[in-house]
């Protein structure tokens, strides 16, 4: 197997390619890497994978059964599976492309960011800790750090709409079916259950409550109690 995957490294080197140490890559025979791509150590290309030209697959990232547009950014240690990349967008670190996503041009998926089944338009981000399953994201639309699409009742999947230019804030959750409109907003640590119509603000929070000297008052009583 090193042996084939050091022929199929040799071939795509010869033809433009930039492999750094490709005895630590494995690279089946059956993927394509157009010129003017780099791939550091310790890369995986497996199946029928397709990398666009002027790519940077970085090191210990495993790529199966993908199709990679031109100018892509692959941070460290992803994992993408039968995925598609659009050109200039930017994948990572840690980020895992599960089945069928779609990620569009110049949209991010960034660190511990998992995606199944969601399609993100063009310029659509999601940087940091998110969940996005059954989902269909707008261009240039932001999802905040931890948000969940809630995909799964139970017994059925069920999809998130989120259009155009949405916002969507940390740490919420949407539970499908469900969509939010073009340009709405959905304010951080929200649950949202109905449809947020385009251009408005949904917030669903319990009131903040504050309590001044209870901290005191809890030491107090279990001093007394020792």
């Amino acid at each position: 197997m090193q042996r084939c995957a050091l022929k199929a490294a040799a071939r795509l080197m010869a033809a433009g390619v930039t492999i750094y140490r490709p005895e630590t890559c494995v690279i089946d025979a059956d993927v394509e890497v157009a010129a003017g791509t780099v791939i550091e150590p310790f890369v995986q290309l497996l199946g029928t994978t397709r990398v666009g030209g002027k790519c940077l697959v970085r090191s210990f990232t495993v790529i199966e059964n993908c199709t990679l547009g031109n100018n892509v950014l692959v941070r460290q240690s992803c994992v993408l599976t039968d995925s598609t990349v659009g050109d200039g967008a930017k994948i990572g670190p840690f980020s895992h492309l599960r089945p069928e996503s779609e990620i569009g041009e110049d949209a991010h998926v960034g660190n511990f960011v998992e995606t199944k089944k969601a399609k993100l338009g063009k310029g659509a981000k999601a940087n940091h800790l998110t969940y996005l399953g059954d989902a269909d994201v707008g261009e240039a639309s932001n999802i905040g750090a931890g948000v969940i699409t809630c995909n799964y009742d139970g017994v059925n999947k069920h999809r998130t709409q989120i259009g155009k230019g949405a916002f969507v804030g940390s740490d919420s959750t949407l539970v499908a079916p469900v969509s939010v409109g073009e340009g709405a907003y959905v304010g951080a640590g929200s649950c949202i259950t109905r449809d947020v119509p385009a251009g408005s603000l949904a917030v669903s929070r319990s009131p903040q409550i504050i309590k001044e000297g209870w901290a005191e008052t809890r030491r107090a009583r279990q001093k007394k109690k020792e």
